[in-house]
């Protein structure tokens, strides 16, 4: 370099992207390339094509040469075919090596056992050519030098065999880049390799075929012991179905091959005991598995019902305790049914809340599987198809988000392909949506409003103390119960003297055979036509029969009307969606003059919006008035400000789900009217209840009450221990009365017909009557008779309740045993309401 040459200081530009190069026209490679360089004569420097001038700062050469970061040539773009004759030349030189290699193995051995097996000839064509001394000494050689070169093949062939699978698998890819050499080059999209759809297509046959698996090992145990055994074959003097069996049990057993002799024999034996652990090892995984798998669908209730006849539940709510207890009551008779459940919640927490219940299932077994309703699968899962009947709860949501599960529900049944022979009883929440359920699924749906039942039940009994008691004795299937049944022999007959034809039953009315209607207290004079059932309460179905007919006394008996109707006094505390409904029994069931106090938070001008819009016509109102006030009945001070000493009933609805807020209202009223009443002039009794005497049942139950009714909603039964001491008059047991009505239309689904009839303001209901309607005090006479008498007033006593029980008793047992009856007692009786 000449010694007065000052360098050039140059900056080597790395060729970055710009806008003004094309980012597909140049690519980088992390092989270093050395580009060509020229010596300058005239500034003794080294230049290079790859320098050029920039603005600003320069780098030094030798720096960029000796830096980390390694250059960076430029390629420019290449053109199809030139690209195509790189990868087939990367493609040559490294997977054809590879290939040449695993070849020239292969036709190395195949040389070698050909090689063998000309010595083996040449030795046997040279013993041939001996003596025959010789001959003859040597002629047990040759079919062993034989045996040698047939072992010497299959030795070949299995490792042919064995090895040949592989290659072909290591050198799947490469046929994919073959198939894309000779695809067009302007297609840029990229096959998927075929290794990975090789396994694709085995991970889709072990997950769609569940066999899949146990086959696949199968076929692995089969090949392992035949090229296991062929193998120890070639390698030992052992013939081949020795050398099957030693390589089965080499298999089964790891340890049994530690008596071979022969570097050959025991590799072989090693290799197939370590094929035969991992298979055992994968048998056991898949046992494991399998095993698992069962038992956590045994445990969360995913295996299949195969029952037939049973009672099918759907869905889960605080009535399924009841529910339960009222059908293994119903089946006690036939020694026991099956109940299945079906709700969306964990197995084994559904069978510990059932083992919570206090009750006997009586040889009921209950079957809990987890799944929805809404779900096809699950409804055949628990075999929809063949239920008796099939009862769908409401969930605990609001009155629309549960109707509209119910009408889903009803769907997704009618979606049954094979259908079901039972009928569907649906709990509704709301009266102006059962059309609708029925609408969906036909004649074969019973619904049960359960808010309409408690409602229209709180009211009668608000208008009737003690009713409640009785239709939880009707209801359920511990005492006596509705029954429809047909009597041939009883054909012919008035209706008069079939009323007395049942020892063990109490005829209460007659299904028409011509319209299938159920009509309730029928007249004396109609005749039952071939084909007609009878209505009765009795305790069981197969527990009466018609006999003959009793001798009974025609005699007189005081005359006596129905005492009038007078104005009442009622308060209704919170407030219930299907409150427009109570208002619209109340008014066709009240006196002319009445007033309904409510008493609850809803603002005042909220309550007559609300009213309107469920239908309710304040301004037609014409026997009561409405009086609103505005409170919470959990406050005191809230409490004080309305007469509670002037009310005649008081109702607490139990609107906040929860039976201590009623029971805290219930004693707040009675405190706040035992501190009003002394200081008043003693109270007139309740002109609805005058006809009663002083001593009977129904007027201890009011002057225990501080002479004023009060009527609780319960959910809870076990709360009903608490109702002697807060002195509530009587109580409705909310959840168990739904469950009753659920559990009797499950039964006979005709009953509902006259359950509908029974709680409706129109029509047919149940009543406690006085004594002094039918007899005389201290009168002597049978239960046959005051029958016959209640005729007379066109109605059907169906029990009584004498003045020194407990509660009453319905459909007596020895109904012609003479008894001393006093005015004190009350009856019960089917009488028409109009």
């Amino acid at each position: 370099m000449h010694p007065n040459h000052t360098p050039r200081r140059t900056r080597t530009t790395l060729f970055r992207r710009s806008k003004t190069l094309p980012t597909h026209s140049y690519r980088r490679f992390t092989t270093p390339v050395i580009p060509s360089f020229r010596y300058d004569d005239d500034d003794d420097s080294l230049s290079s094509d790859l320098l050029r001038e920039d603005d600003g700062d320069s780098t030094n050469f030798s720096a960029v040469l000796n830096s980390e970061e390694k250059p960076v040539a430029v390629v420019p773009s290449q053109s199809p075919s030139q690209r195509i004759t790189r990868l087939w030349t990367h493609f040559s030189l490294t997977h054809c090596l590879k290939f040449s290699c695993s070849f020239s193995f292969t036709y190395v051995m195949f040389l070698r056992a050909k090689v063998s097996r000309l010595e083996t000839e040449n030795y046997v064509l040279l013993t041939r050519c001996n003596s025959s001394r010789v001959l003859g000494s040597d002629n047990d050689e040759i079919p062993q030098l034989e045996g040698t070169s047939s072992r010497a093949v299959v030795l070949f062939s299995v490792i042919i065999t064995f090895v040949l699978p592989f290659l072909l698998y290591m050198y799947l890819d490469d046929l994919s880049h073959i198939k894309n050499l000779l695809r067009r080059t302007d297609q840029k999209k990229e096959d998927v390799p075929l290794k990975k759809r090789i396994a694709y297509s085995l991970d889709v046959c072990f997950s769609v075929y569940p066999y899949a698996k146990l086959l696949a090992l199968l076929f692995a145990t089969v090949v392992l012991i035949v090229y296991g055994g062929l193998a120890l074959y070639a390698v030992s003097d052992c013939g081949v179905d020795e050398a099957l069996w030693l390589s089965w049990t080499f298999v089964a057993d790891s340890g049994s091959h530690a008596d071979r002799v022969g570097v050959g024999a025991r590799i072989v034996s090693v290799a197939i005991s370590a094929g035969g652990m991992l298979i055992f090892a994968t048998m056991l995984g898949l046992i494991s598995d399998a095993i698992s798998k069962m038992v956590d669908s045994l445990r969360k209730g995913k295996s299949e019902v195969l029952e037939s006849n049973h009672i099918l539940i759907l869905g889960w709510s605080d009535k399924l305790g009841s529910l339960l207890k009222q059908l293994a009551i119903a089946n006690k008779s036939i020694g026991g049914g099956v109940v299945v459940v079906l709700a969306e919640r964990d197995k084994e927490e559904m069978e510990t809340d059932i083992a919570k219940f206090e009750f006997d299932l009586m040889g009921t077994s209950v079957i809990c599987r987890s799944g929805s309703a809404l779900i096809l699968a699950d409804l055949k899962k628990v075999s929809v198809s063949n239920a008796r009947a099939i009862i769908v709860l409401g969930s605990d949501e609001n009155a629309d988000q549960s109707d509209a599960r119910a009408l889903r529900v009803v769907l997704s049944l009618t979606g049954v392909k094979e259908g079901w022979k039972g009928h569907v009883v649906v709990e509704m929440c709301d009266l102006d949506n059962e059309p609708l359920v029925k609408l969906v699924g036909g004649e074969r749906i019973e619904t049960v409003v359960a808010h309409d039942v408690i409602g229209r039940l709180m009211i009668q009994c608000a208008l009737q103390p003690g009713l409640a008691q009785i239709w939880e004795d009707i209801l359920g299937f511990e005492n006596a119960e509705f029954y429809i049944k047909k009597w041939p022999q009883l054909d012919g007959y008035r209706f008069e003297d079939v009323l007395i034809s049942f020892p063990n039953a109490i005829p209460c009315g007659v299904k028409v055979a011509a319209d299938g209607k159920i009509v309730l207290n029928p007249s004396d004079d109609y005749v039952l036509e071939a084909g007609d059932e009878i209505l009765v309460i009795a305790e069981d179905d197969d527990t009466y029969a018609p006999g003959s007919l009793p001798e009974v006394r025609m005699c007189h008996f005081p005359k006596m009307q129905d005492p009038p109707k007078y104005p009442e006094k009622i308060l209704f505390c919170g407030w219930r969606r299907d409150i427009d409904d109570m208002i619209k029994v109340l008014e066709a069931l009240l006196a002319p003059g009445s007033e309904l106090w409510m008493f609850n938070e809803v603002p005042d001008q909220e309550r007559e919006k609300k009213l309107t819009d469920a239908g309710l016509n304040i301004s037609k109102l014409v026997n009561i008035k409405l009086v609103h006030r505005q409170g919470n009945a959990g406050v005191r001070r809230h409490l004080e400000s309305l007469p509670l000493e002037t009310f005649d009933s008081s109702l607490e609805n139990s609107i906040v789900h929860s039976d201590s807020r009623s029971l805290a209202t219930l004693l707040l009223i009675r405190d706040i009217q035992s501190k009003r009443l002394p200081y008043k002039d003693a109270k007139s009794s309740s002109l609805r209840i005058s006809g009663f005497p002083n001593c009977c049942w129904i007027r201890k139950m009011q002057q225990a009450s501080d002479k004023s009714i009060v009527i609780s909603e319960i959910l809870d039964s076990r709360t009903k221990n608490l109702v002697s001491v807060s002195r509530i008059s009587d109580y409705v047991l909310s959840n168990e009365l739904v469950s009753m009505a659920l559990a009797m239309v499950a039964e006979d689904k005709q009953i509902n017909r006259v359950l509908k009839e029974l709680f409706a303001e129109k029509g047919n209901e149940l009543c406690i009557r006085p004594a002094e309607f039918y007899i005389y005090d201290q009168e002597k006479v049978c239960f046959y008779d005051i029958m016959r008498r209640a005729r007379q007033r066109e109605e059907i006593i169906i029990g009584y309740r004498l003045a020194g029980m407990d509660q009453a008793v319905i459909n007596p047992t020895d109904k012609s045993k003479l008894t001393k009856w006093t005015l004190d007692d009350v009856f019960v009786v089917i009488a028409s309401s109009q």
